[in-house]
């Protein structure tokens, strides 16, 4: 018996769909189902005819950058009737589909659940009246339901993040980093309204992003009655500090504690009567959900729509419906209707005032980013303690630029001088720090910091040895630092472990020191991800559907290589991305064999006509197989079929604005920083502790720094263990040629 599978979008449309569309169908013709897109939602299944298609492999070739959904979607009145659900029902039997893999907010997720609860009564009623007969009926006695989160709000429990969220903060930091530029050009106020429904995931996190001066949310109202007046107090104060430019940002269900909605034309109004000068407000409405998605929302629904088609082929009559989600940075899955009640209640406990309750349920990143965007839209900061021990620390980077450095320093200056603690900026890395170039940071040193790439406070690779170590003992001594922040790759961690294996030799280096990952390389142990690594990836990825277009057009194969020098991340998760049909990695090696091989899958894809060859090559792959020997070599056996060009995408990888994620990382690690050097403080011990931070299953965690060379590969710079590789297999499924390839039959791909 045939296995047959369904996959329809539904509600409001997110970037990432048709990433998710495309793992779907190419997942479900892998493991052998016959899969089946359902066009315009529960309304083309209510219609069924032509809104029911089968889908081949090319099907869903070319659409992994483009946003929207190109299956449809649309809200169904009729689904919410017993009759409309039967029809459905009937549709899908006429087709044989009897596994379904729905993309879409908790009402479509709710509405797939219902219509799996009542199957066997429809296919009871159907076969009496008729319209299916008792065999078809036999066949499909039950319902297979696997979710994905298609919604830019992230506003769905079971799921770290949504398919869209991702894109709609890219779209929310990229328009309010213009605004920035021209409020601060008039000295200006502006009031920015962001979506998320009853969900302030995006304002708040775009807040952080962005440097914005104050922000309201619906799930922690201002705890004051005149609230305003605290508003407008803050932004006359950092006005009189130096700040140029006023950004408030307003959720669209921002309200205060009695449950009255916070509009932003009420925003503006208060502004323009308490601070006397003109406000603009700029609405952002649908361009929030419009365009590509990022690199991450199309990494987040590939695996997804790949764990969907497992759990639904997988699922058996006893099976619930799950909803596939990402959480601590692992794909899993969980009971739908659960995660769907947890939601509500989330809603409910805002509805009764409830705040703190929904705050919890947020979640713990949701919490700590609150925590910190509270700090950083201060004016001004904290006064000291009286007899409070103050913590004098310098600030330095090491290590090749990453984006995301400006931040990760801005949130370190400003939550620790809050504290009542005591900056001090190191210029150029360990060379200022031996050189002697110091200089304590304030509140203002920072400000505008948040959007901006490069490192402000310069950076290098400078490892110490010899005569640079008693340097830098002098230096901490005469500048009386009592602790180090590092914020760096590889150089960096290797600096701080010199620093630290010196204590013996120097008591100066006998101070807490905490190493901060910010590579674009995401090669550090102890961290699953490194401040920088998202902005590189999405410059790939945006490069590369620029070279995808200019391929197509000429019959093309682009070789392009990425940086990473040994560790294969950017890599791999690029060719995820953009659907590479091949990437070479040096954890793998390259072998004649392969390439022979991918010649001749090059060659039979031209000669079938195929328009375009993506390979993706990390920088160090392989010493002799070298990006201009691969080229060539495709050109000399490609002939006439296609030519071949080189794309070395070079230092634009380490350039450009930090992307959202990679600002609220820098924020949140910086945070554990301060908290860190504070606690080493309070706890003495003979000996200082020196650790490296890091997100880990999600969770900011600490690895002693003697522990490095154990989980670090020192001769090629890289975590013994890398995450990544996991997602290889799936990597290469996605990206191989259509295995039921009928040229008479099938259209010409633009894609692999």
């Amino acid at each position: 018996m045939d296995t047959r599978l369904g996959v329809l979008t539904s509600g409001g449309d997110a970037p990432g769909m048709n990433a998710a569309v495309r793992a779907v169908v190419r997942a479900g013709l892998d493991r052998g189902a016959d899969v089946y897109a359902i066009y315009d939602g529960y309304h083309g299944l209510i219609e069924g005819e032509s809104h029911i298609r089968k889908m081949g492999w090319n099907d869903v070739g070319g659409i992994l950058h483009r946003g929207g959904t190109i299956i449809g979607t649309a809200r169904s009145e009729e689904f919410r009737t017993l009759e409309g659900r039967r029809r459905a029902v009937r549709n899908l039997l006429r087709h044989g589909i009897d596994r379904l893999v729905v993309i879409g907010g908790d009402g479509s997720l709710t509405g797939a659940n219902l219509l799996r609860q009542e199957w066997a009564d429809h296919l009871q009623a159907l076969v009496a009246s008729g319209e299916i007969p008792q065999e078809i009926a036999a066949r499909h006695p039950f319902l297979a339901i696997a979710g994905l989160v298609g919604s830019i709000d992230n506003d769905m429990h079971g799921t770290d993040m949504t398919i869209g969220a991702d894109s709609a903060l890219h779209r929310i930091t990229a328009a309010v980093d213009a605004i920035a530029s021209t409020a601060a050009s008039h000295q200006r106020t502006f009031v920015v309204e962001v979506m998320g429904r009853r969900c302030g995931y995006l304002a708040l996190m775009s807040g952080i992003a962005t440097g914005a001066e104050w922000v309201l949310i619906p799930e922690n109202p201002p705890d004051m009655d005149n609230w305003e007046e605290r508003m407008c107090q803050v932004l006359r104060e950092g006005m009189r500090m130096g700040r140029r430019d006023n950004i408030v940002i307003v959720a669209e269900g921002a309200q205060d504690r009695h449950g009255n909605p916070i509009t932003s034309e009420y925003v503006r109004r208060v502004l323009e009567e308490r601070l006397g000068e003109e406000v603009r407000v700029t609405v952002l409405g649908h361009v929030q959900r419009g365009g590509p998605p990022s690199a991450f929302d199309r990494i987040l629904s590939t695996l997804t729509g790949v764990a969907a088609v497992e759990t639904v082929l997988e699922a058996t009559a006893e099976s619930e419906a799950y909803l596939i989600g990402i959480h601590e940075n692992k794909i899993v899955r969980q009971p739908l209707m659960e995660c769907v009640a947890k939601t509500h209640a989330i809603n409910a406990a805002m509805a009764a005032q409830d705040f703190e309750t929904a705050m919890a349920m947020r979640g713990r990143t949701f919490q700590e980013s609150f925590r910190i965007m509270r700090t950083l839209v201060r004016a001004m900061p904290h006064p000291p303690t009286p007899g409070q021990r103050r913590i004098r620390f310098a600030i330095l980077h090491a290590g090749g630029p990453a984006p995301g450095m400006n931040a990760a320093v801005r949130a370190a200056v400003r939550l620790s001088v809050d504290r009542g603690h005591l900056p001090v900026g190191v210029q150029r890395g360990f060379r200022g720090l031996i050189q002697g170039h110091l200089e304590e940071m304030g509140w203002m040193s920072v400000n505008g910091w948040a959007p901006v790439g490069g490192a402000e406070l310069g950076t290098s690779r400078k490892v110490p040895g010899g005569s640079d170590l008693y340097a830098i003992a002098r230096n901490l001594e005469e500048h009386q630092i009592d602790a180090l922040m590092i914020i760096g790759g590889w150089a960096g961690y290797q600096a701080a472990l010199r620093l630290y294996q010196e204590r013996e030799n120097y008591p100066a280096f006998n101070i807490p020191i905490v190493c901060i990952p910010a590579t674009i390389n995401n090669n550090l142990p102890g961290s699953e991800l490194s401040i920088g690594a998202d902005t590189a990836l999405n410059s790939i990825v945006e490069v590369v559907d620029k070279i995808k277009q200019s391929a197509v057009a000429s019959n093309r194969c682009f070789v392009v290589e990425v940086m990473g020098r040994y560790c294969g991340y950017l890599a791999l998760m690029s060719a995820l991305a953009t659907g590479a049909e091949r990437v070479y990695l040096h954890e793998e090696g390259i072998r004649l064999a392969d390439l022979e091989a991918d010649i001749a899958q090059l060659i039979r894809g031209f000669q079938h006509g195929k328009r375009l060859g993506l390979m993706i090559r990390n920088e160090n792959a392989n010493p002799l197989y070298t990006t201009s020997f691969l080229a060539a070599l495709f050109e000399e056996e490609g002939g006439d079929l296609f030519d071949v060009r080189i794309a070395v995408l070079g230092h634009l990888q380490q350039g450009g604005s930090p992307t959202p994620f990679d600002r609220t990382l820098a924020a949140r690690l910086a945070a554990r920083g301060v908290e860190f050097l504070e606690e080493s403080f309070a706890t003495h011990h003979a000996e200082a502790p020196a650790v490296c931070l890091g997100l880990q299953h999600g969770a900011m965690q600490v690895t002693p720094l003697e522990q490095i060379p154990r989980l670090m590969d020192e001769r090629y710079q890289r975590p013994r263990e890398q995450w990544w590789m996991s997602l290889r297999p799936i990597a290469s499924m996605l990206a191989k040629p259509d295995p039921y390839f009928q040229p008479e039959s099938r259209p010409a791909s633009h894609e692999e």
